[in-house]
């Protein structure tokens, strides 16, 4: 399998690559998008490079962020949206420093989340609440894979990413069937392209298995859609407004999220 170092040639010529592409379409948007990967993938690639405490920070600092966003979609309150950050911070920091202790923490979590409506006797929000945490807790909790996963975390993360962009443009040229209600402008041309491109990310940096393939094939394309019936519940474009051209940084991460899930679930 790519390890980080090894990875550091092919992102470095992917950037160079896009921005070339970019810089010859002359779209404001695109090079703006383009800027901010310049700027977030050396970052990430550096937490990466420091093994498990790097990447426990950058999961941590990124899970916060995640859940501010992820509360504000579901009209979370303050301290329901404390409590699910903290769970999600312990999740990570429990993967790093007590991997054997990470389904007792996220037990932990699920009794502190669900103790907010229960305690305050919210009859009329509490279900809503004691839901919507708890599937922020499953979704962005799978933030933690990333500690154990390694590099392959980060190769995921480009698989995805390359698959993603991949979908949207084979998508809009080749038309067809959409893929879901959830996300009309998703076409199954997209996703099967996007696939493929994904797969084909995944040889190329050595790290091409079954369960790898099922990830990024199947739960990059659920993570997508996952994030799309939340935005479309919150009747929102997208889960933030911070990352100039890009969104928020769930908008970001929504297929790695799943697709880390289903790795952690077939290995």
């Amino acid at each position: 399998m790519t390890t980080v170092a090894g990875l550091v040639p092919y992102l470095g010529g992917a950037l160079a690559v896009g921005g070339v592409a970019v810089a010859a379409t002359r779209r404001r948007e695109l090079m703006v998008r383009w800027c901010v990967w310049a700027l977030g993938v050396p970052l990430v690639t550096a937490a990466f490079w420091f093994g498990p405490p790097g990447i426990a920070v950058l999961a941590a600092v990124v899970g916060v962020v995640a859940v501010a966003e992820f509360g504000g979609l579901l009209r979370l309150g303050p301290v329901d949206r404390a409590v699910l950050g903290a769970a999600i911070v312990g999740l990570v920091l429990t993967a790093w420093l007590a991997p054997g202790e990470v389904l007792r923490m996220a037990a932990a979590g699920a009794l502190a989340i669900a103790g907010g409506p229960l305690l305050s006797g919210d009859v009329e929000h509490g279900l809503r609440r004691l839901g919507a945490g708890l599937l922020g807790l499953v979704w962005l909790g799978a933030l933690a894979g990333l500690v154990s996963s390694g590099a392959l975390g980060l190769v995921l993360f480009v698989a995805v990413s390359i698959a993603d962009i991949v979908a949207y443009a084979a998508g809009r040229r080749l038309g067809g069937p959409r893929l879901s209600p959830l996300s009309p402008a998703k076409r199954w041309s997209g996703t099967l392209a996007g696939a493929a491109a994904g797969l084909l990310t995944l040889a190329v940096l050595s790290s091409l298995t079954w369960q790898t393939a099922v990830a990024v094939a199947v739960g990059g394309p659920l993570g997508d859609l996952l994030e799309s019936m939340v935005k479309r519940g919150a009747r929102a474009k997208d889960a933030g407004q911070w990352l100039p051209g890009s969104g928020g940084i769930v908008d970001r991460i929504d297929s790695l999220l799943v697709a880390l899930a289903v790795l952690l679930v077939l290995e």
